[in-house]
């Protein structure tokens, strides 16, 4: 396994739209291999709940999601990856302090869905539906955002209230 690079603002990388993968035995030890990369990754950089194939560097629709040692988080399904995921549902809001490993010198506060049901590939190419809450939901929709160009600074409303420099990693 390797800890991969995490690609920093305002590299125009990160604006890149993902393609999605294609699920076939020819490329499976090579995803996989991958995978296990971007996972060593997440949890090797400060603060790390989530990370997405783009932060790294490839264009493909992956992302990796473990919110369970975030203090704010009360819903979780463990490591999950996901292949070509997409959201199939969501309700409510919540304004989070989000910040990025591709930003990490800022915090910001973005308004996001409450409840969140995504659906994708897990690593062994089965179909997944994930029904999630609070800071999970939030961390899906931020790494699904990777997957489409956009990061949370996109999504701040008025920089001017709403971006901190950050104090520290939680």
């Amino acid at each position: 396994m390797a800890n991969l690079e995490i690609i920093k603002f305002p590299d125009e990388r990160l604006k890149i739209v993902s393609s999605e993968v294609s699920l076939n035995k020819e490329n499976e030890v090579k995803l996989q291999a991958f995978i296990d990369d971007l996972i060593e990754t997440m949890y090797n950089a400060p603060g790390g709940i989530g990370i997405s194939a783009p932060q790294v560097g490839v264009h493909k629709r992956i992302i990796v999601v473990d919110a369970r040692y975030h203090k704010k988080t009360t819903v979780s399904h463990g490591l999950v990856v996901l292949i070509n995921p997409i959201i199939i549902y969501s309700e409510g809001a919540v304004v989070v302090r989000e910040g990025c490993m591709s930003i990490p010198d800022y915090t910001g506060n973005v308004e996001r869905s409450y409840k969140l049901i995504v659906k994708g590939f897990d690593r062994e190419f089965k179909e997944i539906e994930i029904e999630t809450e609070g800071m999970e939901a939030v961390v899906f929709q931020h790494e699904i955002d990777h997957l489409n160009g956009i990061l949370f600074v996109d999504r701040i409303k008025n920089p001017s209230t709403d971006l901190f420099l950050r104090k520290k990693y939680l």
